[in-house]
């Protein structure tokens, strides 16, 4: 896997409601592996591994799955966001509100995103028709914390983050041991770390301490929702849910699974699973009872959000 370029994969038919993950810290599709075999059939699941750059901004990250979007010809979907996914996604969602105007504004400096040095290709905006949130966040409710977790990302010896990975990935084999596909996933995750990755996610968590896409939430109008696990200590998910409620027009209901971790899609799998499905098919019907309704009165002066919801599991 090269280091200094972005990849995607595709699973499923394009007949499917396509869902696009956006990794967290650890850039890439591994952890994710029992969440999309859950989810094969019912949608199609596009998914990144981040490239292990010291440079890009969170505009770079957002402009390079945007084109890798395009290059496979999907021009709309879900995006599924997991905690720096969700910093990713912000940027992604400025550019499909301000189309070419987003292109100017958002430098693209990966060469590999240019059809030649001198012309840089104008793609169509993606259409985001809905964001979920998974452990994800507008401004990060903790800076203290994010600045300590760059610090010892920067600063630790090697072997002690090393023997975390090695930790969870024992523990995560323990659970998940009647998947050969997930074993092999952890395996390489596990393989992955090193020198490289530690510095790429030091990185990402700048990125993190010094972005506050607060005014992107507040405009943001597709649906939104929070999905998060109780025992995360990580995200502060009271304060990220709070704040979601209160400011970010889009949202529309959150949910709490008592049984996970930060990472809930791959903690309470088949929770997720369910919960995502159930947000998918309701943004889908709310957008036909939308489309429906412009047909048949016509624009109307002022628009109305559907009712709010907050779930929690118990």
């Amino acid at each position: 896997m090269e280091p200094d370029s972005l990849q995607i994969r595709v699973h499923g038919d394009a007949s499917l409601p396509t869902l696009i993950y956006l990794p967290g810290l650890h850039g890439d599709w591994l952890l994710v592996t029992r969440f999309r075999l859950a989810m094969a059939g019912r949608v199609r699941f596009v998914e990144f591994t981040y490239p292990n750059t010291l440079t890009w901004s969170l505009d770079d990250f957002a402009a390079a799955v945007e084109a890798k979007l395009h290059d496979h010809g999907i021009g709309h979907g879900w995006l599924l966001a997991e905690s720096f996914g969700s910093q990713v996604a912000w940027p992604l969602l400025a550019r499909s509100r301000g189309g070419e105007e987003a292109d100017s504004h958002f430098a693209i400096r990966n060469s590999e995103l240019e059809k030649s040095a001198s012309s840089p290709r104008r793609l169509p905006a993606f259409h985001a028709d809905g964001l979920i949130l998974a452990g994800g966040f507008a401004r990060h409710p903790w800076l203290g914390g994010v600045h300590m977790t760059e610090w010892l990302c920067r600063r630790a010896p090697l072997a002690w983050l090393t023997a975390i990975v090695s930790s969870y990935a024992v523990i995560a084999r323990w659970r998940f041991k009647q998947s050969p596909e997930v074993l092999a996933a952890l395996r390489d995750f596990k393989a992955r770390w090193g020198e490289p990755l530690r510095h790429a996610a030091a990185h990402r968590l700048r990125l993190i301490a010094a972005n506050d896409p607060r005014a992107s939430a507040r405009a943001a109008t597709l649906p939104v929702f929070h999905l998060t696990g109780v025992l995360d200590p990580v995200v502060p998910w009271p304060a990220a849910q709070r704040w979601f409620r209160r400011e970010c027009p889009g949202w529309r209901a959150d949910r709490v699974v008592w049984t996970a971790d930060h990472n809930v899609l791959g903690t309470s799998t088949r929770e997720a699973v369910a919960q995502v499905l159930a947000w998918i098919g309701e943004g889908q019907k709310t957008g036909v009872r939308s489309q429906t309704a412009a047909r048949e009165l016509g624009p109307a002066p002022n628009s109305h959000l559907p009712p709010r919801i907050h779930l929690a599991e118990g």
